[in-house]
């Protein structure tokens, strides 16, 4: 009796964690959005008179670990559809 419930467990968790995608894709589209729109942003402020190479890196340094999130994200999604 005792095995079967343990079998039965340990046949659950292993389908749970099979299901489950760990990492970056569960938020695949706040990224996209956040890196959208400061992009958009640094491309309005570039363009006024406000703009300088302070702003310039504050932006940078928001966009650069967004785009290195997206390209997670995509390079995940390319491996789920190429893998089996």
């Amino acid at each position: 009796m005792m095995s079967s419930s343990i079998a039965a467990s340990a046949a659950a968790s292993s389908a749970v964690t099979m299901i489950t995608t760990p990492g970056l894709p569960q938020y695949g589209a706040a990224i996209v959005i956040g890196l959208i729109a400061l992009l958009s942003l640094k491309e309005v402020f570039s363009a006024s008179e406000t703009w300088n190479k302070y702003l310039n890196n504050s932006f940078n340094m928001a966009i650069i670990p967004l785009f290195f999130s997206f390209m997670a994200i995509v390079v995940f999604n390319v491996i789920a559809i190429i893998r089996p």
